[in-house]
């Protein structure tokens, strides 16, 4: 295949349209490796029907529903405008409460409101978190780490400097115990990512944008041309992702003052 056909062909894959947080249309273009935990058993261990619930940036709300939490106990933030819209179509018909979050971390909610707030890939304040979580509340969060997906954005990405390089579960951790969280589970993993195809790649890489800045195929055609040299070699593209988890009580009583 020639160059101008390879370029045009995946300038129409950046093109297909991303919402919610739904990868579905790639869902046999790529692998993920499983991590050693599970989210969402993790989430279901601690909640029950009669605690009020916070998720925080929920995306297009789908994990979330899958929770089959009673609505009328049920809150979510989300910062991303497109799904904020697909929000007010979705979530606040059912009851629902939907609160807007900005880059300053501010939860448009009042204190102790919540028995146990969820956050799966979310940036959070901590002292947010804590006026907003109820004396013992229960805190969750699934993060992505600062060294996500380096190698493929030194690939694709000239001169690429990480954006949340000290992000981590040792730095998370001790600035939940500072404010006096308990933590009774934690764990870190780098698990594996392969791409089977060009469109996947692409369609990844225009959604994770954070990561990959200002990319698109024509500025960055010959980064994409060295990726496909690889696909055609290995017979996919390897990434590695960076997730670390937490769960933490939130104490009244001073536990580790720092």
């Amino acid at each position: 295949m020639n160059i101008n056909v390879l370029k045009n062909e995946w300038i129409k894959y950046e093109e297909v349209k991303f919402e919610g947080w739904d990868f579905s249309c790639i869902q046999d273009d790529w692998e993920n490796e499983t991590l050693p935990w599970n989210y969402a058993e993790i989430v279901n261990r601690y909640l029950s029907s009669d605690l009020k619930l916070l998720d925080m940036g929920t995306g297009g709300g789908e994990f979330l529903l899958s929770l089959n939490h009673p609505y009328e106990k049920t809150s979510v933030t989300e910062g991303w405008q497109p799904n904020i819209e697909l929000l007010k179509r979705v979530l606040v018909p059912l009851g629902i409460n939907l609160a807007t979050i900005g880059e300053d971390g501010i939860i448009d909610y009042g204190d102790n409101s919540f028995d146990i707030i969820i956050n799966r890939h979310e940036s959070f304040d901590v002292n947010e978190v804590k006026r907003v979580l109820k004396p013992n509340g229960i805190f969750i969060t699934q993060q992505v780490g600062g060294e996500n997906g380096n190698r493929l954005s030194n690939m694709l990405i000239p001169g690429f400097q990480p954006k949340y390089r000290t992000l981590n579960l040792r730095n998370t951790q001790c600035e939940l115990e500072c404010s006096n969280f308990e933590i009774v589970f934690a764990n870190e993993y780098f698990p594996y990512q392969k791409f089977f195809n060009m469109k996947a790649l692409i369609y990844y890489v225009k959604v994770i944008e954070w990561e990959f800045p200002e990319f698109n195929v024509m500025n960055n055609f010959e980064q994409l041309l060295n990726a496909y040299k690889e696909l055609t070699l290995n017979g996919y593209i390897l990434n590695y992702e960076h997730r670390f988890i937490i769960v933490a009580y939130n104490f009244i009583k001073q536990i580790n003052p720092c």
